[in-house]
């Protein structure tokens, strides 16, 4: 059901929770879980000062091949965008949606979701940290 996917894309400009919202908000559905993930000043134990995330060309395939095999196994409307480029500490670096009549299916979907985003799209994120030294992680999100 490709006509659930409501929204997918990269982009290097700021992404807008509330478009992702809304691509998916319907009167059927009672229940719109989104999920935010901003770039954090810390990871494993270090303090870090900023991210780069650089994207396959292809990713975008990809991030709407997930959103539709989620979508389909669901039933649900989804919508998720990821960011490209330099981001900063506060910054939001992906922003998905998923609605459904009652919340226990729209949170479950939405976590799968955002796993699928993490382990299947080839995004790629570049810490950079306080001390000066950098380093590449395979992940989304």
């Amino acid at each position: 059901m490709t006509e659930n996917v409501r929204l997918t894309g990269i982009s290097d400009r700021p992404l807008d929770p509330a478009e992702v919202e809304r691509a998916v908000t319907g009167p059927e559905h009672g229940a719109v879980v989104v999920f935010t993930g901003k770039v954090r000043n810390h990871d494993g134990g270090q303090a870090v000062s900023a991210l780069e995330y650089s994207a396959h060309p292809q990713a975008e395939t990809f991030l709407h091949r997930a959103c539709a095999e989620i979508s389909e196994s669901s039933g649900l409307p989804v919508a998720a965008v990821h960011r490209v480029g330099p981001l900063t500490i506060g910054d939001l670096a992906i922003a998905v949606a998923v609605a459904a009549p009652h919340r226990a299916e729209a949170f479950g979907a939405c976590a799968e979701l955002v796993d699928r985003i993490k382990h299947e799209v080839p995004i790629w994120k570049r810490q950079l940290f306080a001390d000066g030294m950098s380093e590449w992680v395979n992940a989304c999100g």
